[in-house]
């Protein structure tokens, strides 16, 4: 099937998607800085990426939170009540750790940076969403951010997220988040803007 009539309509993981999806994520994130940053080598950036998001995927948010994707996206949130579940346990970061070298240091100093500037309230929590660039503009990101806003909404609960790509601000904003506030990554990292949005009547999901 051609990716020009593929469906962007969102659809519950398994699994059964984690080698797709850790395809499509590592796709989606060839250009972040901070992916960039963990996987400096052009060479091998996609096959780790693959690897990284599979995994995640696999031992923490399929497990733990809510994992959504269409045919070239995807998306991992966190519920409230979840995120002390959804962190890697030790297994894990041995997994991580192998997969990410000689950067693993510089992963989990930047994990512990973030975490530092997490919110107290309950949330929601935008993990990881990423769309193939082959679909850009064809509404797959935007359909699962629309999914997953609507279940915070839900809720009646805010939604957080760290975004390492400033030209992804905007389109956050779009969708109601504001920037709470930069966070400049240790080792020479790239800067991590922490994004809010507040929640809205069901009815007013953008």
């Amino acid at each position: 099937m051609a990716l020009m009539s593929i469906s962007n309509t969102p659809k519950t993981a398994t699994l059964d998607d984690a080698s797709p999806i850790g395809r499509t994520l590592a796709r989606a994130f060839d250009d972040d800085p901070m992916m960039r940053w963990f996987f400096p080598d052009d060479a091998t950036r996609e096959a780790g990426l693959g690897r990284y998001f599979a995994t995640i995927f696999t031992r923490q948010y399929v497990r733990h939170g809510v994992c959504e994707h269409t045919p070239a996206a995807a998306a991992y949130w966190v519920p409230p009540g979840a995120q002390d579940k959804a962190v890697p346990d030790a297994e894990t970061i041995q997994e991580l750790t192998a997969i990410l070298g000689d950067q693993a240091p510089l992963f989990q100093q930047a994990v512990e940076a973030a975490a530092g500037h997490g919110p107290q309230e309950p949330h929601w929590y935008l993990a990881v969403l990423g769309a193939d660039p082959t679909v850009q503009g064809q509404g797959h990101g935007a359909a699962l951010l629309r999914s997953g806003l609507a279940k915070a909404d839900a809720d009646g609960l805010p939604v957080y997220l760290e975004s390492s790509k400033p030209s992804n601000l905007p389109v956050y904003e779009h969708f109601g988040f504001t920037v709470l506030g930069e966070v400049q990554l240790p080792g020479g990292g790239p800067t991590l803007w922490a994004m809010r949005r507040a929640p809205r009547p069901t009815s007013e999901t953008a």
